[in-house]
């Protein structure tokens, strides 16, 4: 499909240099434009990308982009300008400007650039939005697994395949992502569904009753074995077994485990009878698996035995927006088993939300809302009624574990800070391109937004 594309651009020879630029790509259609009343008449045709000069004469930039904005809101719009203004730029960008790119020998590339990176985002919420419809519709994931984040609508995806065959699966994720919630969404979005779901934690099972814990027990198996008991793979049969903190097994339990699955069949401890095994194992675990392999705590055959279909699930902090979603989540949910009138979250609240990196993911975020909830005043949550147990502060950055992009964000403003909002010397001391800072800016001010 191909982007059309208008630019604004009274100097003749400026503008066959962006024309002629942005129609290297054969998918581009531009059309050009030399005064603001000439472009509003076919704004109603709806451009994918607008381009706009900010010295074009005779038109108030800043009015026409509001203009523009509350007619046509879902036209991304760059501003092309000869002037290096810091203020001017992020007046812009809190107008909803995609880009700020100053006029040097390099504006066409930039653009180039800019427009790329606007159709890989506008392409990528086309396929989230056209997958997070699916998976609502024919799944009803989002019903038990809040969000819609990029890296989450990738595990609906794996949770979709997963739930239409019976094959294995292996979830992996930091402690408090919510592994235990995605095998629920699988099982009860299978075949089976209508069978028993068994969740064992191993670590929460003492090494010497893991295997009568598993597998049963005939009476007078053992001391203390009083009467037959059932285990928990024959309770689970037809259905799904869930074997939580897999990686804490011990390794002669491992190899227990990896017979039975192997055979297809348990016999109870003490018993003499194989009873047959129709049901499907899903494992969980917040360690690296394979890296236990190559230290020798986990054994290589049962690690290819339960891989299945793998599903890694992001850490909170890589999640975006999804925080707010959840949080909302959690206060609408607390609010109502407490019976509290309902409360919102004010804008910096949210803000310090959006900022903190989670170690403990979804289940802090929980504890942090529903603390925020019973601190509030009124039926306003304040920034101040947050509160996080670690340190996140910029001087201590580094003893978390942050993602790229919340470290790069964390130093532009502490260097936007340090020379006073100057955009050019922050670029020449950290080594990058202007638009880059502005890039970076921009989405400072969106998620404050």
């Amino acid at each position: 499909m191909k982007s059309r594309i208008f630019v604004l651009e009274d100097d003749l020879f400026y503008s066959k240099i962006l024309k002629r630029g942005l129609e290297l790509n054969p998918d581009n259609e531009v059309t050009v434009f030399s005064s603001g009343d000439e472009l509003f008449k076919q704004l109603y045709s709806k451009p994918d990308i607008l381009t706009i000069d900010f010295g074009i004469p005779n038109t108030n930039v800043p009015a026409l982009i509001k203009k523009i904005k509350a007619d046509y809101p879902s036209v991304e719009m760059v501003v092309v300008s000869g002037q290096e203004d810091v203020k001017t730029a992020l007046d812009l960008l809190k107008l909803g400007v995609y880009d700020y790119i100053v006029k040097d020998e390099e504006t066409s590339r930039k653009l180039w650039q800019t427009v790329n990176h606007i159709k890989e985002k506008s392409s990528l919420i086309e396929e989230v939005e056209e997958l997070r419809l699916e998976v609502k519709e024919k799944y009803g994931f989002e019903d038990i697994i809040k969000g819609s984040s990029k890296e989450l609508l990738q595990v609906f995806k794996l949770m979709t395949k997963a739930s239409n065959s019976n094959i294995g699966v292996s979830i992996t994720g930091e402690t408090g992502t919510g592994k235990e919630l995605v095998a629920k969404a699988i099982h009860f979005n299978s075949t089976p569904k209508k069978k028993k779901f068994v969740a064992v934690n191993v670590t929460a099972i003492p090494s010497e009753l893991i295997e009568s814990e598993l597998f049963g027990h005939e009476k007078g198996a053992f001391t203390g074995a009083h009467e037959k008991r059932t285990g928990k793979f024959e309770e689970a049969n037809k259905g799904t077994l869930f074997l939580d903190e897999i990686g804490e097994m011990d390794l002669n339990m491992q190899a227990k485990l990896l017979r039975v699955l192997q055979e297809r069949e348990v016999v109870r401890v003490g018993g003499n009878s194989p009873i047959s095994l129709d049901l499907r194992i899903i494992c969980a675990t917040h360690k690296d698996l394979l890296n236990e392999v190559k230290k020798g705590n986990f054994r290589q055959d049962l690690y290819y035995r339960i891989l299945g279909l793998s599903i890694e699930l992001p850490p909170l902090r890589q999640r975006g927006e999804d925080i707010l979603i959840l949080a909302e989540s959690f206060r609408e949910e607390f609010c109502k088993i407490n019976k509290f009138k309902p409360k919102k979250f004010t804008k910096e609240a949210k803000t310090k939300l959006l900022k903190y990196n989670y170690p403990g993911n979804v289940r802090e975020l929980r504890a942090v809302v529903e603390l925020a909830v019973v601190m509030s005043n009124d039926n306003i949550i304040e920034a101040e009624d947050i509160k996080f147990q670690h340190s996140d502060s910029l001087d201590d950055m580094f003893s978390n574990d942050l993602t790229l992009r919340q470290y790069t964000h964390r130093i532009i403003n502490h260097m936007m800070k340090k020379y006073n909002d100057n955009v050019v010397k922050v670029a020449e001391v950290l080594d990058v391109g202007k638009s880059t800072v502005y890039r970076i800016l921009k989405d400072e001010i969106k998620n404050k937004a």
